[in-house]
């Protein structure tokens, strides 16, 4: 079998569902036993933009949300890790992050709610967000670990011999070597958040209403033509971001 075959097998392999999704979302009706007869109609992606299907709503809260845990987890664990790495000697701070990924999200999200209730964060976005932040906050310090190498240190000490400060450290000596690092880590978390499910649902009992959830709650509905249409939205977000970054950031030398 040829490369060119095996790529061909590939490529039709991740295209065909997302083929299926989209010829769904613009179809009504199916009549057994055929396979590609639906009636076509654009009737739900209309819903989607006059916001009567709830869509849309859920589309900017998502993005809004993603966006928001995607830049704190960033900005702050890339600080985090340095604290780990300059002012401690144990490992223990470093594999206390791969807790929140030992157990499945929805166990954690069981374990959560409990003190989310007491405090009065479930049910709301800034709850799902809180929540959100302690699986994709782990998930950066981990990432940004190692990269505070003696390099960077050096980095450091040559910023603070010409009189710098912290701030002067972090545009000069920090930003730059880690802009690539900083790109891949905020689309990773903007990932996790975006496709999050088990502690959207359960921190947000059913009031926050992502797109993640409108999706298997169309699903649950037996409505596979709205599902189709979420679904379809859903994906839009990953596809825009990794053209981004193929076509921008390591075309410009910004990947690590």
């Amino acid at each position: 079998m040829s490369r060119r075959m095996v790529l061909g097998l590939l490529f039709l392999s991740f295209i065909i569902p997302f083929g299926v999704l989209i010829y769904l979302s613009v179809s009504t009706q199916w009549y057994y036993p055929a396979l590609v007869s639906h009636p076509f109609t654009f009737s739900n992606w209309l819903s989607f933009f006059d916001g009567r299907s709830g869509l849309l709503k859920s589309t900017g809260l998502s993005i809004f949300i993603s966006l928001m845990v995607s830049m704190i987890a960033t900005s702050c664990g890339f600080f985090i890790s340095r604290g780990i790495v300059y002012y401690t000697s144990s490992r223990w701070w470093l594999v206390s992050a791969y807790f929140p990924y030992v157990i499945a999200p929805v166990v954690l999200a069981v374990m959560l709610n409990y003190y989310f209730l007491q405090i009065g964060l479930s049910g709301t976005v800034f709850g799902v967000m809180s929540a959100q932040i302690l699986i994709t906050l782990p998930y950066a310090v981990i990432l940004f670990y190692g990269f505070w190498n003696r390099n960077i240190r050096n980095f450091e000490n040559l910023v603070a011999t010409l009189g710098g400060s912290f701030f002067d450290k972090v545009m000069h000596a920090f930003l730059p070597s880690a802009k690539g690092l900083l790109v891949v880590c905020f689309f990773q978390c903007f990932l996790i958040s975006w496709f999050e499910y088990g502690l959207t649902q359960f921190i947000g009992i059913g009031k926050v209403e992502t797109l993640t959830i409108m999706v298997y709650r169309f699903v649950a509905e037996s409505n596979p033509y709205l599902a189709a249409l979420a679904g379809t939205v859903l994906i839009i977000p990953p596809i825009i971001l990794l053209f981004v970054n193929r076509k921008f950031m390591f075309r410009k030398g910004l990947g690590i």
